[in-house]
């Protein structure tokens, strides 16, 4: 790409004043901060920021420009490229914390659901055990199928596949497995 000389002079001009700026050089910031911040606002708005936002962009970058002077090095970029890197990073960083809202610790989504009583959880505890007693007592393909329907939540169509078996086959199977469950916990109470 061929720069016009015009244009290498602007180049070397900002390039000096960043490393004047690198030096602490106060005047040197202000010539760069009166140049960049226009400029930095029209990118961060074509980013999609507002013009708020854009400002507080630019004034994050500059006073890093200003801390981090003395790391530019003119080999690697020009001024120009290194402090609209720098503005990209933030905006793309604002846009994260923006896509990441905060927890709200009082949102009741959050909130543990209450411990059962002690009665209620003992209760759960001697319903699971007669449960498990009675699909004990099933046939292993009925007691399979039924571990693999609702304690897995397969599809029936997908435990089909699995043990190779018909679809039809599946079904009858879970059918007569339930129907023995309901038997033996209703002579149980």
């Amino acid at each position: 790409m061929d720069r016009k000389p015009t244009d290498q002079v602007e180049v070397d001009r900002l390039n000096a004043l960043l490393l004047r700026v690198a030096r602490q050089d106060r005047q040197a910031f202000v010539a760069l901060f009166h140049h960049f911040a226009p400029r930095l606002k029209s990118f961060l708005q074509k980013m999609g920021a507002d013009a708020g936002a854009a400002e507080e962009i630019i004034q994050d970058v500059m006073v890093s420009v200003w801390r981090r002077a003395e790391s530019f090095d003119p080999t690697l970029a020009t001024a120009s490229t290194w402090i609209f890197a720098i503005a990209r990073n933030r905006r793309i960083d604002r846009l994260r914390q923006e896509r990441r809202p905060e927890v709200d610790p009082d949102d009741p989504a959050l909130v543990p659901d209450p411990e059962d009583p002690a009665d209620r959880a003992l209760l759960l505890e001697e319903e699971s055990e007669r449960l498990h007693r009675a699909i004990r007592l099933l046939p292993p393909e009925q007691a399979d199928l039924l571990r693999m329907a609702y304690f897995e939540d397969k599809a029936h169509s997908a435990i089909a596949t699995e043990r190779n078996l018909p679809l039809g086959t599946v079904k009858s199977r879970l059918r007569l497995a339930l129907a023995r469950l309901r038997k033996v916990l209703g002579e149980e109470q």
